[in-house]
């Protein structure tokens, strides 16, 4: 699959104009790719808090970890679009570099490179910059870096209340500081007749399992899948009241890779971008051949969809039952029950 972000990122490498240090690299909110294959040494430490992600790293060989400490002598990075994750996650590229150390990063020029650069050089000073694979690569060396800017940017994607205090939400995971239409919607129209253990297909910060815990008491255990790993610390904290009455376990999994358990219901509202932005409507199709695959027989899916996404023929193939349920704003709900 094409990354071109990370094609740029490697070329000051893959051009000779940076080296890669015995001492050692980090590579932070790292992704698996060709480029990294062929420009990147395997000693480069990879973090990574996206399960799919982390697994693909592993998988190439790279030492792959959620996160960690110590200071490194480069450090790459691949800022996201949400401005304030970006800004935290270069003093945090900072904090992990060592003296003398220099910090590479690089943006798509429709994902915010122009001013993502104006960030990086009013913390790092004057950039070297490369422009290709309608990317920006930009880099500079630590030693002159705003210590007093880097200290106020460290916790702007740090949890925080959000609704009123009713939840803890940060920005970079999805609809990080509102509900989710989609998901009020599925929320909406869930009976509260839902019953035994059941599951939440990529939760997020958790507010369909919150909706469900609150609503269904005949609830006595519940999973917390997710893939994103920031997402799932949210979900933790805003689920916890629910623990002394519902079996709870947060699951850092890739839904599309399969479930090793058993189900009388799931919901899910599935994602269907990739980490790069790209539009993937096969990661809902896994979501829903998954889900089939761990539902009890008789057991329930409810799942919210966009209306335009071809998920009717996954369901059919898969459930006895399909019915939708509503259809408003551009979403649809979908109930499917599992067969014996």
């Amino acid at each position: 699959m094409q990354d071109p972000a990370l094609d740029a990122l490697l070329l000051p490498f893959a051009s000779d104009q940076l080296d890669w240090p015995e001492a050692g690299a980090l590579f932070l909110r790292a992704r698996e790719g060709a480029a990294l294959h062929a420009h990147a040494p395997r000693s480069l430490v990879c973090e990574q808090s996206f399960r799919p992600e982390h697994e693909a790293l592993q998988r190439a060989g790279f030492d792959a970890r959620v996160d960690g400490d110590g200071a490194y002598a480069r450090v790459l990075v691949l800022p996201p679009r949400q401005r304030e994750e970006a800004r935290a996650l270069l003093a945090r590229a900072l904090s992990r570099s060592a003296p003398g150390g220099i910090v590479v990063a690089a943006m798509p020029n429709d994902a915010g490179a122009r001013s993502g650069q104006a960030d990086f050089e009013a913390l790092f000073g004057a950039a070297s910059v490369l422009s290709k694979h309608k990317c920006r690569v930009f880099w500079a060396p630590v030693d002159r870096a705003d210590a007093a800017l880097a200290a106020s940017w460290r916790d702007l994607d740090a949890p925080r209340p959000i609704l009123g205090g009713r939840f803890t939400s940060r920005p970079g995971v999805f609809a990080w500081d509102r509900v989710d239409p989609a998901s009020a919607l599925l929320a909406e129209q869930l009976p509260h007749t839902l019953s035994g253990h059941g599951a939440d297909l990529g939760a997020g910060w958790g507010y369909l399992a919150s909706e469900v815990l609150a609503r269904c008491p005949g609830v006595t255990a519940f999973d917390v899948i997710e893939a994103e790993m920031r997402a799932l610390d949210c979900a933790r904290s805003n689920l916890a009241a629910h623990a002394s009455r519902v079996a709870l376990d947060f699951r850092w999994l890739d839904v599309t890779a399969g479930l090793d358990r058993r189900y009388d219901f799931i919901v899910s509202n599935p994602p269907f971008h990739a980490l790069r932005g790209e539009s993937r409507p096969e990661i809902g199709r896994a979501f829903i051949a998954a889900a089939a695959e761990a539902l009890q027989p008789r057991g329930v899916l409810w799942l919210v969809a966009n209306r335009h996404l071809p998920y009717e023929e996954a369901f059919g193939a898969r459930f006895a039952a399909v019915r939708i349920v509503a259809q408003r704003g551009g979403f649809k709900v979908i109930e499917a029950v599992r067969g014996r």
